[in-house]
């Protein structure tokens, strides 16, 4: 804990005062163009991972970067989201899963968690994922752990278009939906392109951004 708050005493001597006209414009209101859904896993940091500061994504974290379909039960995904897509206006939604994760670890085997009841019923909006790896392959085991991170990134962005407020973005073209996969190990990001219905390199995935191409000098 002595870094943790060694580092609040950094930022404020060091970071703020180079910063403090970004800080106060974001002092009295938001304009994130990015609704971000990730894990809670504490080797995701999804600012360093895109390069983006304060007021440029608005984050969502949990277990397993898990969206619960849309029903008249509150929750606080469904709040973060409605209000992320229908009062902020966010132009994107990035679901973004990573490799390791001991959420899909836990969705492959689910009799591990009898002593985690509520992490067990969590993690059941993630049985979509391991069931279609099942029926490709027969059956599902820990070999799988990378293709059910990838179909649970997939089954989430289902759940996502059940919300209301996403429903209705997207039937006019206002909001993109876009899957990624993160490898903690060599930073490469995987992403989710509908027309080849596959999981491939940003730089193929986005070749045709404008921002990607500066970013690589091109």
């Amino acid at each position: 804990m002595d870094h943790v708050i060694s580092g609040v005493a950094k930022f404020q001597r060091d970071v703020f005062p180079k910063n403090k006209e970004v800080f106060q414009k974001l002092a009295t209101s938001q304009n994130p163009e990015v609704l971000f859904i990730t894990c809670s896993d504490s080797r995701i940091d999804p600012n360093m991972v895109t390069q983006t500061g304060p007021g440029d994504l608005f984050i969502c974290r949990n277990a397993g970067n898990v969206v619960p379909p849309h029903s008249n039960q509150t929750g606080g995904m469904t709040a973060s989201i409605e209000f992320a897509v229908a009062a902020l206006g966010v132009e994107h939604i990035v679901i973004c899963g990573h490799t390791d994760c001991g959420a899909m670890k836990g969705a492959l085997a689910p009799e591990a968690l009898d002593e985690l009841p509520h992490v067990k019923e969590w993690l059941g909006h993630c049985r979509g994922a391991t069931e279609v790896v099942k029926h490709k392959h027969g059956s599902v085991g820990s070999e799988h752990l990378d293709e059910v991170t990838k179909e649970n990134v997939l089954l989430q962005i289902q759940h996502l278009k059940t919300h209301p407020s996403v429903a209705g973005r997207l039937a006019c073209k206002e909001v993109q939906i876009h899957g990624w996969v993160y490898s903690i190990e060599t930073g490469e990001v995987l992403c989710y392109d509908n027309k080849s219905e596959s999981f491939k390199p940003m730089e193929e995935c986005y070749a045709s951004e404008t921002a990607f191409k500066s970013a690589i000098g091109l």
